[in-house]
């Protein structure tokens, strides 16, 4: 089910979970809802690079564009001029389910009795095979291998059934399991919608100026209101519709009990830090997850570094508890990403280096600690090491700010199959021999959890502990779970 971009473009996969999608909607009569859309995007690109795409509504008239790339390779302000309307969907793509190509970029949009469906899908069924046959058995033509446009087709044919917009949605949702947050544009609105558990999160926002109605915004994160000067109203719970019209917001809740399960790993990576969460910034809950860390784990250093981006929130933290000055002992070049102009077999081998450069004067005969956020397969890690070792470092100390990664997710974060993840078939002392440090250790479990100050029955932790919230089909199980995990 899952694919990959080719990875000849990153000279080395990513060692961590690859990101989820990222989802905006917008109804705003007289504003620019294609530019306001376009910098929703920007601000959610962290949550997917192959792909990009805007669908507005103007009337009856659907104006869609969308193409591989960034999002500000995507657009342009010739291209956004193209795209007039009232209100408008927005989505850039990470591929879980469905290859990297044009023809599976988002918004997926179909036709249907009221006029046309544009959908932007954040998470992944895990019914995928089920829900094709079902849709191909009773005639429809489906285009693209998405669960996506599944949706929007299995919406479509409940709207031709005589149905109004959010009937159909719902309807439809009920042939539909997994984690599903969606932004779905109409010729007279928009829906937000999320699966019963809320797997991936969806927020929403108002744009306010005095003499003018309230326009509101959708959106995965609230950095993505942010950037657009719209103000955090509150979450799409799990299991909510809202609908977004000329008159307005209102929702329904069309799930029967809905149990909340938001994903602890958007807590941990995969959110922007300054996006909030329970009502603080995610920066603030990964400083804490480094201080329990240095709680469960102390070891005597001369430095504390992170790990650029993500393990810097948890560095700090564990400075903090541990009173071992933090430095930066790693300079990150934030303009590597994908090249179609491949490096050289000696750059390759030495690939760290083309995203993150040790500094030699800090690091020289330094005790150090690095935390970062997860190991996924360890080979990132394991040239990391070597090369803060390579800089002169004395000691090499490794601290995760998160349990071990032992299963893979079904629910739109791409984890690879089990066998590759190092955690599943070693043991932590296994890992520390193979990644090359002096010492090694995660996070608990129940430190991660504490961390949250929330309920830890409202979390996913499937990818720790292989409790997967939503059923998962034995089919689907064994195309990435092995028979034996070392724990």
């Amino acid at each position: 089910m899952s694919s990959h971009p080719d990875s000849s473009l990153f000279l080395n996969r990513v060692d961590k979970p690859e990101e989820a999608c990222g989802v905006f909607g917008l109804y705003a009569p007289e504003e620019e809802v294609a530019k306001l859309t376009y910098f929703g995007l920007y601000a959610l690109q962290h949550r997917g690079q192959e792909s990009a795409g805007i669908a507005t509504y103007d009337g009856e008239t659907v104006h869609c564009y969308k193409e591989m790339g960034l999002v500000s390779q995507v657009f342009s302000e010739t291209v956004l001029k193209t795209l007039p309307g009232t209100h408008a969907v927005g989505h850039t793509r990470y591929s879980t389910t469905g290859s990297s190509r044009r023809a599976n970029a988002q918004p997926a949009v179909i036709e249907t009795r009221l006029g046309k469906l544009s959908l932007a899908h954040n998470g992944n069924l895990v019914n995928t095979f089920e829900l094709r046959n079902v849709l191909e058995k009773r005639g429809c033509d489906l285009v693209t291998t998405t669960d996506s446009e599944m949706i929007a087709v299995a919406i479509g044919q409940e709207v031709d059934s005589g149905k109004d917009w959010i009937e159909a949605a719902i309807d439809a949702f009920s042939y539909c399991s997994g984690a599903y947050s969606l932004v779905i544009g109409t010729p007279t609105g928009i829906i937000g919608a999320r699966d019963p558990n809320g797997v991936r999160p969806l927020v929403i926002g108002v744009l306010q100026e005095e003499g003018n109605p309230s326009r509101y915004v959708l959106a995965s994160e609230t950095c993505g209101l942010d950037i657009i000067g719209a103000d955090y109203l509150r979450d799409v719970q799990p299991g909510e519709l809202v609908w977004i019209s000329e008159d307005g917001l209102s929702s329904v809740d069309w799930a029967i009990k809905p149990e909340k399960k938001l994903c602890v790993f958007e807590m941990i990576y995969f959110a922007r830090p300054d996006s909030i969460v329970h009502e603080e910034s995610l920066y603030t809950y990964r400083v804490r997850l480094g201080e329990q860390l240095a709680k469960e784990s102390p070891v005597e250093a001369d430095m504390v570094m992170g790990v650029p981006d993500s393990g810097i929130p948890a560095a700090i933290g564990f400075s903090r508890i541990s009173d071992i000055p933090y430095a930066e002992g790693l300079i990150k070049n934030r303009y590597v990403g994908r090249t179609f102009i491949q490096p050289t077999q000696h750059m390759r081998e030495s690939g760290i280096k083309m995203k993150l450069n040790p500094l030699k004067d800090v690091l020289q005969g330094k005790r150090v600690i690095i935390v970062d956020d997860s190991i996924v397969r360890g080979t990132t890690s394991r040239k990391l090491v070597k090369a803060l070792r390579d800089a002169g470092a004395r000691e090499v100390h490794m601290r995760i700010s998160s349990p071990p990664v032992t299963h893979p997710c079904f629910y739109g974060i791409d984890t690879d199959n089990q066998e590759q993840l190092i955690a599943a078939t070693k043991s932590v002392a296994q890992i520390q021999a193979q990644i090359g440090v002096d010492s090694l250790a995660y996070l608990s479990h129940d430190g991660m959890l504490t961390a949250t100050k929330e309920d830890p029955k409202t979390f996913c932790t499937a990818c720790f502990n292989g409790d997967y919230p939503i059923p998962v089909p034995d089919n689907v199980k064994r195309s990435k779970l092995i028979l034996e995990t070392v724990k």
